[in-house]
């Protein structure tokens, strides 16, 4: 794929939020199979900023899962080897291009003690990147729901289709992404705009149904018949519909032969007006990782997976961001009927 000019100024922009000086060491972490064009971006951008940059290029480890991993944000390329973290945790600034990121990485913490900066670059066609392009002003919108999630202490979220499901908030760990950061120690990723809480156990009871069109991240596909998930104290329990989607993800979850892949991992909402639901229709799934979808103003994200705050670990991970929800924060809404309030 070529390199243009306007995708290399979208890199520059987003390392500039993100603090980078001139002289700076930074590190270009990336798997063997990484997109090649993003390493390039990413060296011209930095080096246009005058930036010390540097590779750390692991190999893609050997497939350990019965079945296929996909946007799960918990890359094991760099398998706990101590070298690479500590390069990391020495610089200033990390682009992360694994291809499945950083944020729920085992060596993550670790390297961001050690004072790095880290931007997860999700593994996409430039064209997405450049459309969603993270802004300066994106931070007030996401703190703001992060201020309205952590005080709250119930999230309720109901839709014409069926949709009745109930979270204990008490416990919980809440989390925002705006697309940019300059703290040192922190983790961010692009593209951007979304708020999250991590339930604790025990947390996430109700009925939640996908309606048609709404989106199923982890197999990059758009529902084409309603799917009903029954949730008990965190855990999906029943899957109903006689169809291909329903049998899809009966499948998917079964093969891990592990409860906790029915687990909730996390629950929040996009409140990213740039991005677009509809994106997955343009771009051939090689070219398209879904960071976009997650982030599309008024989706009710709900996840499935790993929760560190409730002492749950897999690698079954389901995104699904759903459309014409109400989320109410103790009564309040935050999204009516996919709306944005």
């Amino acid at each position: 794929m070529r390199v243009e000019a306007k995708w290399v100024d979208s890199f520059v922009d987003v390392f500039r939020l993100c603090g980078v000086q001139p002289g700076e060491a930074c590190a270009i972490l990336s798997e063997t199979q990484s997109r090649p064009v993003l390493l390039q971006l990413a060296e011209l951008a930095l080096a246009r900023l005058g930036a010390r940059w540097f590779h750390v290029t692991v190999p893609t480890p050997r497939v350990s899962a019965p079945v296929p991993v996909r946007s799960t944000g918990a890359s094991d390329a760099i398998g706990r080897l101590q070298p690479v973290v500590n390069a990391l945790a020495s610089c200033g600034f990390v682009v992360d291009l694994t291809v499945e990121g950083l944020q729920h990485a085992v060596e993550l913490p670790e390297i961001l003690k050690g004072g790095a900066r880290v931007l997860v670059v999700s593994n996409e066609h430039p064209e997405i990147l450049e459309r969603t392009i993270p802004k300066a002003e994106d931070e007030a919108t996401v703190r703001d729901a992060m201020r309205r999630l952590r005080a709250a202490k119930h999230l309720h979220v109901s839709s014409a289709a069926g949709t009745n499901l109930t979270v204990n908030l008490q416990g919980a760990r809440v989390g925002g992404v705006w697309g940019f950061t300059a703290k040192p120690g922190t983790l961010t990723h692009w593209p951007a705009g979304l708020v999250l809480a991590f339930p604790a156990a025990g947390s996430v009871n109700g009925t939640l149904v996908l309606a048609p069109g709404d989106v199923n991240l982890t197999f990059k596909r758009y529902l084409a018949d309603a799917v009903t998930l029954t949730i008990e104290d965190d855990h999906v329990v029943e899957i109903a519909g006689a169809h291909v989607d329903a049998d899809l993800m009966r499948g998917y979850f079964a093969a891990w032969g592990d409860r906790a892949a029915y687990a909730v991992s996390h629950v929040g909402w996009g409140l990213n007006r740039g991005a677009r639901w509809d994106a997955m229709a343009f771009y051939d799934k090689a070219d398209f990782n879904g960071t976009e979808l997650r982030a599309f103003a008024g989706n009710f994200l709900y996840s499935t997976g790993a929760n560190e705050v409730a002492g749950r670990y897999t690698l079954g991970h389901f995104d699904l961001p759903m459309r014409g929800c109400t989320v109410m924060l103790d009564g309040d809404a935050v999204v009516r009927d996919g709306a944005l309030v």
